[in-house]
């Protein structure tokens, strides 16, 4: 029995079809928002790293994040990092 090995074709991209492609892989901008109520930009769905709300309730603690930053900086000093 023989077996032949078929040549599979390849058809080329035209420099305007790769083009065409790459078209459609654009960054787009971020959707920024503006608090109403602080006028701080955040970004959309998600909290403000600022304050620390989204949709007006208080989801993070930024006081706390804040202090206990300053406590780590603190102890990194102490041993002298």
């Amino acid at each position: 029995m023989y077996t032949f090995k078929i040549m599979v074709v390849r058809m080329r991209h035209t420099k305007s079809q790769r083009n065409r492609t790459r078209s459609h892989h654009r960054l787009t901008s971020p959707a920024i928002t503006t608090d109403k109520s602080t006028s701080v930009m955040h970004l959309r769905h998600r909290a403000s790293l600022v304050t620390g709300q989204y949709k007006g309730r208080v989801v993070i603690d930024m006081q706390g994040k804040i202090a206990k930053k300053a406590k780590r900086e603190k102890e990194a000093k102490k041993e002298g990092r």
